[in-house]
C-alpha cells in the first residue's frame, strides 16, 4: 500500500516566490490583496503623522492613541505580507502618497481617520467577497478575525469622532477627551 501512495504522488505547485503552494492564488484576488496591503501601510504612515500633529500640540491622549493605531496598522500590513508569502507570492510594495500633516481642526483630522477606517473595512469586505466567489477558503479563514477587528476599529473612530464633534471646539471638552484617551 505504501508503494502505491509513493507512486501516485501529485505534482507540487510552486508560487512566484518559489515556495510550494497547495492552492494557486487568483490574479484578481492577489491584485486586491496588494492594494489592501498598500492601504494598511498608508494608514500606518498617516496615523504616525497624526501622532506627530497631536504631540506638537501637547495632546498626549490623542498622540498616544494615534501612535498605537500607527503600530496596529503596521501589524496589519505585516499580517498581509506574511499571508502572501505563505501562499507562495512575492510581496510587491507600492509607493505611498505623502501623509497629510496639516489640519484645520481636530474634527477634520478625526473625520479623515474615520473615513480611512471605513475604506479599509470596505476593502476587506471586497476581499472577502472575491475569495468567497472563487472558493478560496484559505483567504476567508485568514480574513475572518481581521474583518472583526476592523469593524471594531471603525466603531471606535466613530465614537471618538462623535465626542469631538459634540465638543464643538471647546478647549475644556477637547482636553477631557484627550485625558480619556490617555487612560486607555
Amino acid at each position: 500500500m505504501t508503494e502505491n501512495i509513493l507512486k501516485t504522488q501529485k505534482v507540487v505547485n510552486f508560487g512566484p516566490s518559489g515556495r510550494a503552494v497547495a492552492q494557486p492564488m487568483d490574479v484578481g484576488l492577489l491584485d486586491n490583496l496588494f492594494e489592501h496591503l498598500t492601504m494598511e501601510r498608508y494608514a500606518n504612515v498617516q496615523y504616525f503623522s497624526n501622532y506627530l500633529w497631536f504631540k506638537e500640540r501637547d495632546l498626549a491622549g490623542f498622540s498616544s492613541f494615534f501612535l498605537s493605531e500607527s503600530h496596529g496598522e503596521m501589524e496589519h500590513a505585516q499580517k498581509f505580507a506574511d499571508y502572501l508569502i505563505a501562499r507562495g507570492q512575492n510581496v510587491k510594495l507600492k509607493e505611498l502618497p505623502e501623509p497629510i500633516q496639516t489640519w484645520d481642526s481636530i474634527e477634520d483630522l478625526i473625520s479623515y481617520a474615520f473615513n480611512m477606517e471605513a475604506d479599509l473595512t470596505s476593502s476587506l469586505q471586497q476581499l472577502y467577497s472575491i475569495s468567497e466567489r472563487i472558493s478560496d477558503t484559505r483567504t476567508n479563514v485568514f480574513l475572518d478575525p481581521i474583518v472583526d477587528a476592523q469593524t471594531n476599529s471603525e466603531d471606535e473612530f466613530a465614537h471618538i469622532l462623535g465626542k469631538v464633534k459634540f465638543a464643538n471646539k471647546q478647549p475644556s471638552a477637547v482636553l477631557l477627551i484627550d485625558s480619556d484617551l490617555n487612560k486607555k
